[in-house]
């Protein structure tokens, strides 16, 4: 019963903050950031075509490995375009966010092949908007305001996972708690560096 409340309250205060970042943002928006806010479910990109998803919720480890490499492989090509980045910290940070959920996708993808070979494919909304014509600070504001949500959404999806007691596998526990751990370090990262720049973005103090 503890556990039970427990895991509701995370979840709970997960999703408090997420609305809150995104109610923080909105009203800070450039005319030139074409998109709707972060959590509309309609951002276009180009490289995906999964449909339209609740984000975050899932009821197996099947499902969490289906959305999650939807929701990494949107990850990756948001990425992918901070190479064009003026900052050199945000081109470190493209290249570790690439790096780290490749490997993951790699993985999460045997697993599926192995254990879940009829499991459908994702029926997954992008987050993160198209950053191709974007560049300088445009480019680099942009993606972190998108991405700190985007990240969000994995750590409360990795966080109900490992509540709800869903990972049939050690290896899949195990790996929902790394992207906890990774993710929410780079949320914090990339918050306070939308402060200090370009002066948004609440400081959520996520803890471990």
């Amino acid at each position: 019963m503890k556990r039970t409340v427990l895991a509701s309250v995370t979840i709970l205060v997960l999703a408090v903050g997420l609305v809150a970042l995104g109610v923080a943002w909105q009203g800070d928006r450039d005319r030139d950031d074409v998109g709707t806010s972060m959590m509309s479910g309609s951002h276009q990109n180009g490289g995906h075509s999964h449909g339209s998803s609740g984000h975050g919720a899932v009821v197996s480890e099947a499902e969490y490995l289906v959305e999650m490499v939807a929701h990494h492989e949107d990850a990756i090509e948001a990425a992918s375009q901070l190479t064009r980045s003026e900052r050199p910290q945000m081109r470190a940070l493209g290249a570790r966010i690439v790096a780290s959920q490749t490997a993951q996708v790699t993985q999460m993808t045997a697993w599926l092949g192995e254990w879940y070979a009829d499991a459908p494919v994702a029926d997954y909304e992008p987050m993160m908007r198209d950053l191709s014509d974007l560049a300088g600070d445009r480019l680099d504001r942009v993606f972190l305001r998108d991405m700190v949500g985007h990240h969000m959404m994995a750590v409360m999806t990795s966080q109900q996972l490992l509540n709800r007691g869903l990972g049939d596998h050690d290896e899949v526990a195990e790996l929902a708690r790394t992207v906890r751990v990774e993710q929410r370090a780079e949320i914090r990262m990339m918050t306070r560096w939308s402060s200090a720049w370009f002066g948004v973005g609440p400081r959520m103090g996520m803890r471990h």
